[in-house]
């Protein structure tokens, strides 16, 4: 099985060991994206409306340099500081996705890196 690693400028530099996503075969793995601005490496100001818009960004930037973009995301998981912000989170998530969208998980955690109110990993085949 062949792994190749995908990077892009246009998303932030990964913060540990990982990749910004692999692709094996047909499928990519996208790692987790945070609000984090790619040019500053720090997270965005003005809550889960910016960082969720900039996530969806970067995560965007990433699938592109995949060869493909958002429509071949199939999986999306959600990690929420505050499940509060679910709908919030869902209205931003319809500017990025159309129909057929993702499928979706979405999970209530303790703390995220960078205290990021958000984070999301996506699974798209091309």
């Amino acid at each position: 099985m062949s792994r190749t690693a995908i990077h892009t400028d246009q998303a932030p530099k990964a913060i540990g060991p990982y990749s910004q996503a692999i692709r094996s075969g047909n499928t990519v793995y996208l790692s987790g994206q945070i609000g984090l601005d790619p040019a500053t490496g720090e997270l965005v100001k003005g809550g889960i409306e910016a960082e969720a818009r900039r996530l969806f960004d970067n995560l965007k930037a990433v699938a592109e340099t995949a060869g493909q973009g958002m429509p071949q995301v199939v999986r999306l998981t959600v990690y929420l500081v505050d499940l509060g912000d679910f709908s919030r989170l869902n209205e931003i998530m319809a500017e990025y996705f159309h129909a057929p969208y993702p499928a979706r998980a979405t999970v209530g955690v303790a703390s995220l890196p960078r205290n990021a109110r958000v984070e999301v990993d996506a699974v798209m085949v091309v």
